[in-house]
């Protein structure tokens, strides 16, 4: 059976029109003839979009009992049964009621699929999961409401519906989103311009990353090589040199005049050895382009324009910025540079444009590669055309045309042929250079003509000295290459370990920042540094970057030991010997780094300890009259009563009792406090959490103060919240407790609760003096009492040890001005996750 499509109506924010899109399609489906169902939709007493409903068959809800109400679901099962070609499905992030047949709509809407029906649903982009942080961040509010993005990913059309915040925010001052009594409070908290903005730019992005996924998938599909326009991206090719500042800088500039520009920053590196460029300003550009909003990239290519433009036509570029060559005037002569060859290779479907910097014509700088691998293959077929080709058709020439110009010129003629191989090729080009001239001279300019013999000895004389001096000046040639070579070479190690060196000055202790800086200076696939406690050990991985990282030394490309317990295993390539010296150097700074970090978490278990020494000080600073004053009030009371001076009457010793009692609560609730405090400062405090009613913890938690002292409002219809019950009762007592304590004589405590979206708010309402703004977030620090509290209220603890269970547990804590005087305590828990949706009280939430 074939699977079903899946229509998804994406929209910014609730009320942007998403289900009144889908009923619209519904409609014109039903007009061509398709058999249309709605399985489930929610209009929200929306008039414009329950008169949509109208003409439409419904498939009965299924009732469902949950804490006593009566709640509806889509009814899977109807659905199925009755087998109609398309489905309507609203909402498709909503949570089910407990007892359906998914917990998550989503869920339903894969079986429908699986069963052949096409399904249209709706969705709005703040319940995509991995935007779930980012929307928080924007409108303050959590959505607890998600689904998966890869379910919306793989929907086989999305489509946006679109609204600018402006025509949102008066389509609900006229009412047509929320009731009347709602709209100001839904204007002024979620549905802000600026949220609406953020959301709306959320949701176009994400489209349209969606689109252009669409487009490489195509692209893949058929094989399309060339460039589609469809969206400026901007490939910056970088050689590590100072000039790809400028060059990154100028490509940003480029793609901000262009909506939706994208700047790809690229550097090209050998495979044959270490990489041509400095890896502090690799690093620094790096940076750059990120902060610009682009994006790094580091590929193995030994042609650099042939690399660079596959490249940019595998990501779809549309324009390439390079510099103006650094190569010098005359090294253009024997190639052109990459500018130069991309420029010329780049066809009508790539612009290139060439940009002028300060290091033009200056010559390369960076990192050479080993003499061997500098040269490369072209580098030695021109060594050895031009030693073996060029005297041939030198001979040839001179024969033809100038017979009679003398031996001693054609020698000299011949030797700059051997010259030119040495510079090229090195000294075996240049050696068989000098062997073939001499035949070539003994044949062709030397009696008897046309005879490998000579007659006159002056001329083999003359010919001798001629290979005697080629070799020699092609040796010397070759020697000072070799050692020019060298030398460029280890000023760029130098540079190398100076960099690195500085890095321990600077106490930089990124290890995985410097194994990718490692794996890009050699060109490699992954570098991992492993460990082990003994030889007898097994290695384990203490930090590694790349792909395809192995478990073992012996597994790697290059592995270098670092002691007798730790290596460093790299996968790509096997490296030259020349290479290891400056893999020594960063095998060495990784085991610094390894070291420093874990020096870092010792001082950090350090200052942990020097922190609770602290607080045991202060404690015991603190505690020194708040223990010893309820422990005098016991013991006069005993004393009072073992005394057998004085003849206590009923009423005394009952008196005297309930001293003794009163104390002992004061130093059970001070001990528990403190008790509290050490298991939250040592982290031993491990929750417990599960699905609990309010209306259960809260009566439970106020048993430590007077009957009459708190007015409680929990609604029995209040959601379920996924909490520890032990660390919330003592919270919400230790909140209680402290309210009642400010509160005026006679003023009762506040305690209420009231579901939010995805959230239940505990809010405690007392009418004391008070806090300032200043110290609202003082007070739940520990050992802190505001204003003038008696020393015998207590050492300052209670709200401290509220705030950390309340965190402890997922929730948040908070102070407030109550309206008219006094302190509100707004403890926010998380809903049960199975828990049904509630229809918000205010639009803060979100759901629709």
């Amino acid at each position: 059976m074939a699977r079903g499509k899946l229509r998804i109506y994406l929209g910014a924010a609730p009320g942007v029109g998403k289900t009144y899109a889908m009923l619209s399609e519904a409609h014109r489906r039903v007009e061509r003839g398709t058999d249309c169902v709605v399985g489930f939709v929610e209009h929200h007493s929306r008039p414009r979009t329950e008169v949509m409903l109208h003409g439409l068959e419904l498939i009965e809800r299924r009732e469902l009992d949950h804490r006593g109400s009566t709640f509806t679901e889509m009814d899977v099962d109807a659905v199925l049964a009755r087998r109609p070609a398309v489905a309507l499905v609203d909402e498709l992030a909503h949570t089910n009621v407990p007892g359906s047949r998914n917990a998550k709509r989503w869920q339903d809407v894969e079986e429908l699929l699986r069963a052949g029906i096409d399904v249209v649903s709706t969705v709005n982009i703040q319940h995509l999961e991995s935007l779930g942080d980012v929307v928080e961040t924007i409108t303050g509010v959590r959505q607890r409401e998600t689904v998966p993005d890869e379910v919306v990913r793989r929907a086989d059309q999305i489509e946006l519906v679109d609204m600018s915040p402006q025509a949102l925010r008066r389509r609900m001052a006229h009412g047509n989103v929320y009731k009347p009594d709602k709209v100001d409070a839904a204007l002024s908290n979620y549905f802000r311009p600026g949220n609406l903005t953020a959301l709306r730019e959320l949701a176009l992005l994400w489209v349209a990353d969606r689109v252009d996924e669409y487009l490489q998938e195509y692209r893949g599909e058929h094989n399309i090589r060339s460039t589609w326009q469809a969206r400026e991206r901007i490939v910056v090719g970088i050689t590590g040199g100072p000039e790809g500042r400028t060059l990154i800088r100028r490509a940003a500039r480029l793609a901000e005049k262009g909506a939706g520009g994208e700047v790809l920053a690229v550097y090209i590196a050998a495979s044959d050895g270490l990489t041509s460029a400095s890896p502090k300003e690799l690093a620094v550009q790096r940076t750059l382009v990120e902060d610009l909003g682009g994006t790094f990239h580091h590929v193995i290519g030994d042609h650099v324009p042939d690399a660079l433009l596959e490249f940019a036509r595998g990501c779809n570029a549309t324009q390439i910025v390079l510099g103006v060559s650094r190569r010098r005037s005359w090294q253009s002569v024997f190639r052109p540079g990459v500018s130069a060859t991309v420029a010329r290779e780049s066809g009508p479907d790539l612009d290139v444009h060439i940009v002028t910097h300060d290091e033009a014509a200056k010559g390369r700088r960076g990192l050479p590669l080993a003499r061997g691998a500098r040269l490369g293959r072209s580098r030695l077929i021109w060594g050895w055309l031009t030693g073996i080709a060029g005297p041939a058709v030198l001979a040839v020439l001179l024969n033809r045309l100038v017979p009679e110009l003398g031996l001693a010129n054609d020698m000299l003629l011949f030797l700059t042929f051997t010259v030119a191989a040495a510079l090229l090729g090195g000294l075996l080009p240049a050696l068989a250079s000098a062997a073939f001239g001499s035949l070539l001279l003994n044949y062709y300019f030397t009696p008897p003509l046309h005879e490998f013999t000579v007659s006159d000895p002056k001329n083999i004389v003359a010919i001798a000295i001629f290979v005697g001096v080629a070799v020699s000046v092609a040796s010397v040639v070759d020697l000072a290459a070799r050692r020019t070579h060298q030398a460029a070479r280890l000023r760029a190690e130098s540079e190398i370990l100076s960099f690195l060196a500085g890095s321990v000055l600077r106490g930089e202790d990124s290890l995985d920042a410097l194994l990718e800086r490692l794996r890009e200076t050699f060109g490699m696939q992954s570098v991992a540094l492993l460990e082990r406690a003994s030889e007898v050990d097994p290695w384990t991985t203490a930090a590694s970057v790349g792909t395809g990282t192995v478990l073992r030394p012996e597994d790697a490309d290059v592995d270098l030991p670092i002691g007798d317990t730790m290596a460093l295993a790299l996968t790509g390539r096997v490296l030259p010997a020349e290479d290891r010296r400056v893999l020594g150097a960063f095998a060495a700074q990784a085991a610094v780094v390894l070291d420093r970090q874990r020096l870092v978490d010792e001082a950090e278990k350090s200052r942990e300890l020097a922190e609770a020494n602290r607080i045991r000080t202060a404690l015991l600073a603190a505690v020194s009259h708040d223990l010893r004053t309820p422990l005098a009030g016991i013991k006069a009371s005993v004393t009072s009563l073992r005394s057998d001076d004085v003849e206590w009457s009923a009423d005394d010793r009952a008196e005297l009792l309930e001293g003794i009692e009163e104390g002992a609560d004061r130093l059970a609730a001070l001990i528990g406090n403190l008790l509290d405090m050490s298991r939250l400062n040592t982290g031993t405090v491990v929750p417990l959490i599960r699905e609990t009613d309010l209306d259960e913890v809260v009566p439970m938690a106020l048993g430590g103060v007077p009957e009459d002292s708190v007015d409680l409002d929990i609604p029995e219809t209040l959601p379920m919240v996924a909490v520890d019950r032990g660390l919330l009762e003592r919270a919400v007592a230790n909140i209680v407790e402290n309210a009642v304590k400010y509160s005026p004589h006679g003023q009762a405590v506040n305690v209420s609760a009231s579901a939010l979206g995805s959230r239940v708010e505990l809010r405690v309402v007392d009418r004391g003096p008070g806090v300032p703004d200043e110290a609202k977030d003082r007070i739940f620090e520990p050992f802190q009492r505001h204003g003038d509290a008696p020393r015998g209220a207590g050492v300052g603890l209670g709200l401290a040890v509220a705030r950390g269970f309340t965190e402890a547990i997922g929730g948040t804590l908070a102070a407030e001005d109550t309206p008219g005087g006094g302190l509100t305590m707004v403890l926010t828990l998380p809903m049960a996750g199975d828990g049904p949706p509630v229809p918000p009280e205010l639009p803060t939430s979100a759901v629709t």
